[in-house]
């Protein structure tokens, strides 16, 4: 019997292909029709996202797009390559690792495929999310599943679904603050902001604010602040229905009003920068933050591809926590 062969699938949210309305459109319309993401009856949210949402909303987020654009792509696309090289590289060419997105491409489909062609017979799935939520690490295991549903012999497969207080994340994110800090100054707080989700979601059973606050309670211990000088928000709120609190486009807002000078915002729950963080929490909250009468503001980068986030990586997927 032949040993069993590994391979290693990496797996993140997912961008569209160009900066313009129609590649955005494409996005949008695949991202926002996964029920994980919106679970509206589809009879409901369909003539309100393809006649309303979409048309209005493609060519505001194209621009919004545009004004982060890297020469290599979207930056969400570009970040998630080197880490799929940078892991390829750690492990050694006898393990095969893929990238595969969520929505978009290369599709999640592509990247089994590739690995199933390569005789591989045991997945080691890590979605890039380092809490558990099920919008998105359960939207994973969705697709994973019907990747293969239609295969008649499947891999082993070991998924991980999240690393919230996993050491070495904690170490490389306490790593990146302090860097931040030694170059502008230990600011007056350190906001830590996590992607939100509808309060609904976490009401019925959605472990993500947990998670959320193992990482930040894990990091501050680490970094050893005193409580006053951290706080925990959540961005990127969609709709009406009200999301997990508190918000941090207001709490900036607060925190300038209060005479608050100097801040510094990380946000622990992207493996990778992206729109998310590079324009709206980078951009548009700094303005927020400096229009409330704050003077100072630094956005502290995604671990992307840094050599601590793919150690953690490799450690990840070997099982490895002391």
């Amino acid at each position: 019997m032949r040993p069993e062969k590994l391979g290693i699938l990496l797996v993140n949210l997912g961008t569209p292909d160009a900066p313009t309305p129609s590649a955005v459109k494409r996005y949008l319309r695949q991202f926002l029709s996964d029920p994980r993401v919106v679970d509206t009856p589809k009879a409901i949210w369909w003539p309100l996202l393809n006649g309303v949402i979409l048309p209005l909303r493609s060519r505001r987020v194209a621009r919004l797009y545009r004004s982060i654009w890297m020469e290599e792509g979207s930056p969400l696309m570009a970040y998630s390559l080197r880490q799929q090289q940078a892991l390829a590289a750690s492990i050694g060419p006898h393990v095969p690792v893929a990238l595969g997105m969520s929505y978009g491409s290369p599709s999640l489909q592509s990247a089994v495929d590739s690995l199933l062609d390569q005789g591989v017979d045991r997945l080691v799935v890590l979605p890039l999310y380092p809490q558990y939520s099920c919008s998105t690490v359960a939207a994973v295991w969705d697709e994973l599943a019907r990747c293969l549903a239609d295969k008649r012999a499947i891999p082993g497969i070991t998924f991980i679904r999240d690393y919230a207080d996993h050491p070495a994340y904690i170490t490389a994110l306490a790593a990146s603050a302090k860097r931040s800090f030694s170059e502008h100054g230990e600011p007056d707080l350190l906001l830590l902001s996590y992607h939100g989700i509808p309060q609904r979601y976490a009401r019925e059973g959605d472990d993500y604010p947990e998670r959320c606050r193992t990482t930040t309670r894990e990091l501050v211990n680490l970094l050893g602040l005193p409580p006053e000088k951290v706080m925990m928000t959540y961005q990127s709120r969609f709709g009406r229905e009200p999301w997990l609190m508190p918000y941090t486009d207001e709490t900036l807002k607060m925190l300038g009003e209060k005479g608050v000078k100097h801040v510094q915002v990380m946000c622990p729950g992207f493996s990778a920068d992206c729109l998310e963080t590079l324009e709206e929490i980078a951009i548009q909250n700094r303005e927020v933050f400096i229009e409330a009468g704050g003077e100072r503001y630094e956005y502290i980068p995604a671990l992307n591809d840094h050599p601590d986030h793919i150690a953690m990586m490799h450690r990840l997927i070997s099982g490895d926590r002391p």
